[in-house]
């Protein structure tokens, strides 16, 4: 069974490294990206299953990536990995169409366990 391809754009190069590693230790091959134009770059040059994107990134914003992601690929699956836990944040992040919005700091076996949960109902 092949594993699932994971787009992670993030601008915090130590916790995306980080995260990526966690994320391979569970048979999930992980590319990341470090800020939303080379994560846009990325999307169009991949093939993947699920995005993890940061919020608050230079060159591009992660809302801004996840409308040209979805406009893409309406079906892609995203989850919002973020610091901006305001109310307003959460809720553009669901309106935009994000699957869920987790803010930092966060527990890493959740994350792994809801990244689960939407690729299953993606089957």
């Amino acid at each position: 069974m092949d594993n699932k391809q994971i787009l992670l754009v993030e601008d915090d190069q130590n916790f995306g490294d980080v995260l990526s590693s966690y994320l391979e230790l569970y048979q999930y091959d992980v590319t990341l990206a470090n800020d939303g134009v080379k994560g846009w770059n990325a999307f169009k040059d991949g093939k993947f299953d699920i995005c993890i994107l940061d919020v608050m990134m230079p060159e591009k914003d992660g809302f801004t990536l996840a409308k040209e992601i979805l406009h893409a690929d309406p079906s892609m699956p995203l989850i919002f990995l973020t610091a901006k836990s305001l109310k307003a944040d959460v809720l553009e992040g669901f309106r935009i169409g994000a699957d869920d919005y987790i803010t930092k700091p966060f527990n890493s076996e959740e994350l792994l366990l809801r990244i689960n949960a939407i690729l299953k109902r993606k089957r």
